[in-house]
């Protein structure tokens, strides 16, 4: 059961307590509490997808780089001032971006757990395309996601020195083929524990981290096998998890071991509840296969996307063809407590953050070739606290039931949903012809009121409130005063653009992953490169770098008001054509996917 806004006049008053909530943002995707107004200092993160060398042929392989930017560098360049320099990473080095080769050297050697080395990191493949880092909740730390296919690597980074602390690869299954990845971490509430998605492993896993009372200074680092989930079916494991040892930029000895055993981890096809993980596992005949069906939709391809974390240690790990599983995360291993089909959570979701004492997730296009033709924009809300009942009763599909917050009427009837249109939708990505939708990535305002979606094909950005669960407001981030659209007056990504190929598109932010300011004044928002490295369908965009909107109207609208571009020329990467978009002839290869803003 999915229940839908015609019902809430009979529910909100059960799920606000019996009357008006108080608003309240604790404990959201990255502990909201940590930005309340305590300092106005801080560093915007930015995480290039683009090979930081020059001699690749194929995109996001090799290195990537890391941009940061100190406040006030922003403040005077938001001032009129020189454009904000980019900090270094290194000891030799006197401004950035970091490179991801520099921060973690090509000499560090992989481990296994019985301690045989296994060779230097400079002679592995795949060590590349920084997809995002994710900052703890002391903002003293943040994990480094480096998502090139086959990889499968997680770092973990000191904010302070901006030096490497720790690095692991991921166990390869044969999930998706022999495969593993690291799509995106999260640590949790109390900075215990990174979760981290192996997307073509097919598996979530769970790094242990030991730091001094009071969420201090991290002593070390253990990547537990027992603690991992299993989300595919027939699981081999091809090779186990390791980790790195040697000397950062800084002379510094890396932390990190494994531990744990594969054998205690649930690698099982079944969930508590008796169901197939993913669709049609173990014996399957005419009649079916062995397990209790799947209720609510299917789960035909469950590569994991992006953990959404509550304060109530619960995981929310969203998945690429639709279906959602919870799990409660200080179990070992951790343990689902959640299971969703896929017409109930559709596919594709990469956003989510806590507020109002509920957990907001969205829905976009696939990331493979079939999203192409897709549409998809759809935000659900969970009531966080009613997985604690599950811990401990019989366990069951779909239950609790999600509120559909939104869901856009034009959706394709794709990744799990049967509501939209049955029509593919080849109008590409286009900013002047497209009718293409794309939720992706989402944050709540400090106080908790308010959360923006964005919509990285519309270059829109969609308002919700978080009580009454109504949109209020959408803004554009095309215009000046981010209502006009693009009839009115253009706003910084047009003389922010990249103007080497004049037949490209100006004007074309493409919206991915944000955070907001500890002032709660602006939000920092990743705007994607001409030359994607990855969604391509839909993700090309004109002003690479990180869009600056000035939250306004007590956090219910915004507008942007510049850009701290990005750019990168050494990577030589062909584009190649650009599924529905424009195949850009120009050099400009930079490709911010995700941003995070670090109190200082």
């Amino acid at each position: 059961m999915i229940i839908t806004l015609s019902l809430l006049p009979l529910i909100l008053a059960a799920l606000s307590g019996g009357g008006n909530a108080q608003v309240s943002a604790q404990g959201t995707r990255r502990l909201r509490d940590r930005h309340q107004g305590k300092s106005s200092k801080y560093e915007v993160w930015g995480s290039d997808q683009s090979n930081s060398v020059e001699n690749e042929t194929t995109p996001g392989v090799k290195g990537s780089f890391l941009w940061v930017w100190d406040s006030d560098s922003i403040q005077d360049q938001l001032a009129g001032g020189e454009d904000a320099v980019p900090l270094s990473c290194s000891p030799d080095k006197a401004s950035g971006p970091c490179d991801l080769l520099d921060v973690f050297p090509h000499n560090l050697m992989q481990v296994a757990q019985n301690g045989t080395e296994l060779g230097e990191l400079g002679d592995l493949s795949r060590f590349g395309r920084l997809h995002g880092v994710i900052e703890d909740p002391s903002n003293r730390y943040v994990t480094a996601n480096i998502f090139a296919p086959s990889g499968g690597y997680v770092g973990i980074m000191d904010t302070q020195t901006k030096e490497a602390v720790g690095l692991f690869r991921v166990s390869k299954t044969t999930g998706t083929g022999t495969a593993r990845s690291v799509h995106m971490s999260e640590w949790t509430a109390d900075g215990s524990a990174i979760i981290v998605i192996n997307l073509h492993g097919k598996m979530v896993e769970r790094i242990d981290v030991e730091r001094k009372p009071n969420m201090g200074k991290i002593t070390n680092l253990q990547l537990n096998k027992s603690a991992g989930v299993y989300l595919g079916k027939d699981f081999t494991l091809v090779e186990g998890a390791t980790s790195f040892k040697g000397e950062n930029a800084f002379s510094r000895d890396l932390l990190g071991e494994v531990v744990g055993s594969y054998d205690d981890a649930d690698t099982g096809d079944l969930t508590p509840a008796g169901v197939c993980k993913e669709s049609r596992c173990g014996v399957c005949n005419e009649s079916g296969c062995s397990g209790i069906n799947n209720q609510g939709g299917v789960r035909t391809n469950n590569v994991p996307i992006c953990p959404i974390l509550s304060s109530n240690n619960n995981g929310y790990i969203t998945m690429g063809s639709g279906g959602l599983f919870v799990l409660k995360l200080d179990q070992t291993p951790m343990k689902i407590v959640g299971e969703y089909g896929n017409a109930i959570v559709n596919g594709a979701g990469c956003g989510g953050v806590e507020a109002n004492n509920r957990m907001f997730l969205n829905g976009g296009v696939s990331a493979s070739n079939a999203g192409a033709t897709q549409s998809t924009f759809t935000v659900y809300a969970f009531e966080d606290a009613k997985f604690d009942g599950n811990m401990f009763q019989e366990p069951n599909q779909n239950i609790p039931s999600p509120i559909q917050v939104f869901k856009d009427p034009t959706n394709t009837n794709t990744i799990g949903n049967v509501d939209g249109v049955t029509v593919p939708d080849t109008t590409g990505q286009l900013p002047s012809i497209t009718t293409r939708r794309d939720s992706h990535g989402a944050e709540a305002t400090i106080d908790g009121r308010y959360l923006h979606v964005a919509d990285r094909i519309q270059n829109v950005m969609e308002v919700f409130d978080t009580d009454s669960l109504q949109r209020v407001n959408t803004y554009d981030l095309v215009s000046i005063d981010g209502k006009s659209g693009r009839s009115g007056p253009a706003a910084a990504c047009l003389r922010r653009s990249v103007l080497d190929d004049a037949s490209l598109q100006r004007n074309d932010p493409a919206p991915d992953l944000f955070d907001i300011t500890p002032d709660g004044k602006y939000l920092m928002i990743a705007f994607r490169g001409p030359k994607p490295v990855s969604v391509g369908h839909a993700a090309q965009g004109s002003c690479p770098g990180v869009g600056i909107v000035e939250l306004t109207e007590d956090g219910k609208a915004g507008k942007l008001v510049d850009v701290l571009r990005s750019s990168n020329t050494i990577d030589k990467v062909k584009v190649g054509s650009i599924a529905g978009g424009h195949n850009y002839m120009g050099a400009e290869r930079s490709d911010i996917h995700g941003v995070i803003v670090v109190e200082k």
